[in-house]
C-alpha cells in the first residue's frame, strides 16, 4: 500500500472514529438521568425547648406549691423545706408530647416524701399533675379545682 493510501486510510479512520464518539456521547446525553440517591433521612434529635431547670422554676413558682413550702418550713421548723425533683429522668409521653417526669417533695434531712406528681411539657406549654389516687392526668387547672387537698397534708 502506498503512503498516499495509508495516508487516506489512517484519516478516514479517525474520522470515524471521531464521528462515532460525537454520536455516541449525544446519545448519552439524551438519556433520562436519574436524581442521585437520596441520603436515608434521620430524624433530628432536637433538644427540648424548655430545659428540666426551667421546668422545675416554674412548679416552684406556682402560687399553690409556694404556700405549700411555706406551709411545711413553718409546721417542721424549718427542718423540712418543699423541694421539686425529678421523677425519672426518661421523658414520658402523652397524646404524642413530651413531658418531663417531676414531684414536689417534703425535703426532710433524713428523706424526701412526695407530695405531688407533675409532668411539665418540654415546650413549656403545660402542666399536668399525675393524680395517683385515681390514676389519671388532671390539667392543671382542674387540679386547682380541688386544691383543698394540698391543705390537708401534713408535714408532721
Amino acid at each position: 500500500m502506498s503512503n498516499r493510501a495509508a495516508s487516506f486510510t489512517l484519516r478516514t479512520t479517525l474520522a470515524t472514529l471521531v464521528l462515532c464518539c460525537a454520536v455516541a456521547s449525544c446519545k448519552r446525553a439524551e438519556r433520562p438521568v436519574a436524581p442521585p440517591a437520596a441520603a436515608p433521612a434521620v430524624p433530628a434529635v432536637q433538644a427540648p425547648a424548655y430545659s428540666k431547670e426551667q421546668a422545675m422554676a416554674t412548679l416552684l413558682a406556682l402560687p399553690e406549691l409556694a404556700a405549700w413550702s411555706a406551709q411545711i418550713e413553718r409546721r417542721t421548723g424549718g427542718k423540712a423545706r418543699g423541694a421539686v425533683v425529678e421523677d425519672n429522668p426518661v421523658p414520658r409521653e402523652v397524646n404524642g408530647k413530651t413531658y418531663y417526669q417531676l414531684s414536689f417533695v417534703e425535703n426532710r434531712a433524713q428523706d424526701a416524701r412526695r407530695q405531688e406528681s407533675f409532668l411539665v411539657a418540654q415546650d413549656g406549654s403545660e402542666i399536668l399533675v399525675d393524680d395517683t389516687e385515681s390514676d389519671t392526668l388532671l390539667s392543671l387547672q382542674e387540679w386547682r379545682r380541688t386544691i383543698e387537698r394540698v391543705n390537708l397534708k401534713s408535714a408532721d
